[in-house]
């Protein structure tokens, strides 16, 4: 049972190597220290070692797609909870965060929009020939298909709405009613969901079953001139899978704003057909930035003074 006692002397370490925004870290200072915490920053580090230094005195730690791995778990002596700035937690250890009675948690949807705005952009991106002046077509009246629909999906679902697309989604752990009441048609399989959608949106975690799930059998279903669209996680491609249907189905587009491992050898074989961002920025907006490094802070806070642990993800 967790000790809920409030501590005066609580220290909260913000790690990020790519910084919060300046206005993010005054809100997270503001939240940390009307609770009678210390806040300690670590920004634009190089070195893991310093990492380790940094968390060992540490009760509470923030980051953003930082490494939390057994090693910086053992030289958190005081670590009680680690909070991911983000929706996405991969990269946290969780089974080694329950080993050493660490609580972790994500803030789910505080980047929903900022991602579901980037999936959009990136639609309207590759159906306009990727700008090379050449004529497109529009979103308005094709088919989206969302393959999750959470936070993200839900956003994606919104804005396409407005762009005049048909959109339905496949998510096996989210009731029809949920759907219907967003004005979603929902479908019953991935397969049917591909098979109908000009346009597929990928909104799944990368686990064990969706590692590498997102593979030729399953984009060959989509209709002539499908586009791909991804900004979930790479992990969930079959990269080499999907290099082998795009060489034979010469209508089909993917866009990411996760750099494949395979990137030259996509953009080698299939220029004007495919495009990745240099790095992933799906959240990468002020506005995400400073909702989820203010929700993680609040949820520090909740978790030491009340025991909430609504987000808790191990």
């Amino acid at each position: 049972m967790y000790n809920v006692q409030r501590i005066k002397d609580m220290k909260v370490l913000v790690a990020t190597e790519k910084p919060f925004a300046k206005v993010a870290v005054d809100g997270i200072r503001k939240v940390a220290e009307q609770a009678g915490y210390e806040l300690a920053l670590l920004e634009k580090y190089t070195d893991k070692q310093q990492l380790l230094q940094a968390v060992a005195d540490a009760d509470a730690l923030i980051i953003r797609s930082d490494k939390v791995d057994a090693e910086v778990l053992d030289a958190a002596r005081k670590l009680r909870i680690v909070v991911r700035a983000g929706a996405g937690y991969d990269n946290i250890d969780l089974a080694a965060a329950t080993a050493h009675d660490v609580v972790a948690m994500n803030t789910p949807g505080q980047n929903a929009n900022a991602v579901a705005e980037l999936a959009l952009g990136l639609m309207v991106y590759a159906v306009r020939n990727f700008y090379n002046g050449t004529s497109g077509t529009e979103l308005r009246g094709k088919t989206l298909g969302i393959h999750a629909f959470g936070n993200v999906g839900r956003n994606v679902a919104r804005i396409a709405q407005g762009f005049g697309m048909r959109v339905v989604a496949f998510d096996a752990y989210c009731p029809d009613e949920a759907m219907t009441a967003a004005g979603v048609t929902p479908v019953h399989s991935a397969e049917e969901l591909y098979a109908q959608s000009d346009v597929v949106s990928l909104h799944i975690p990368a686990t064990d079953e969706t590692r590498h799930s997102i593979n030729a059998a399953l984009v060959g279903r989509m209709p002539k001139g499908g586009v791909l669209v991804n900004t979930a996680r790479k992990e969930v491609i079959d990269e080499e899978s999907l290099i082998a249907l795009m060489q034979e189905r010469t209508d089909l587009r993917y866009v990411t704003d996760i750099m494949p491992d395979s990137d030259a050898k996509f953009r080698t074989l299939f220029e004007g057909r495919y495009f990745a961002t240099p790095k992933k920025m799906g959240a990468q907006t002020a506005e995400a930035n400073i909702n989820a490094g203010i929700a993680a802070a609040n949820q520090i806070v909740d978790f030491i003074e009340n025991g909430n642990t609504r987000f808790r993800v191990n």
